[in-house]
């Protein structure tokens, strides 16, 4: 939060000029990351958070680039051969030898899966 506040002045809370207070910065962010994390439009937003639609919408946008500037140069870059080769070496450990970029482990024997899901994810028993 400090790190979107301080990138983009549209998240700190300030006094209006007949004395009220406007949103606070948790309020703007927590109605984005919901809209994220959820899918959640911007009308299931609006009563939870107490903002209107536009504000919503203004603040989703905002937190979006506001990320994607402060982000970009550490952890939505290319990785490079070095990154690359402790992932395979981290995976290994993990039990999946040769992984990168690749969640799709339905091959893998569910130890613990809920009888409810068995067969449900590519016909894995």
């Amino acid at each position: 939060m400090i790190a979107v506040c301080n990138h983009d002045s549209y998240f700190v809370q300030k006094k209006y000029t007949f004395g009220a207070m406007s949103l606070l910065p948790k309020q703007k962010i927590i109605a984005a990351l919901q809209m994220l994390a959820y899918g959640a439009s911007a009308d299931q937003v609006d009563e939870i958070t107490r903002m209107g639609k536009s504000t919503i919408l203004e603040s989703l946008m905002r937190f979006c680039r506001a990320i994607k500037s402060i982000y970009t140069a550490e952890y939505l870059r290319k990785p490079t051969n070095m990154d690359l080769e402790r992932l395979l070496k981290k995976a290994e450990m993990r039990g999946f030898p040769g992984m990168i970029g690749s969640i799709d482990c339905m091959h893998w024997t569910w130890k613990n899966c809920p009888s409810a899901w068995q067969g449900t994810y590519g016909d894995k028993k």
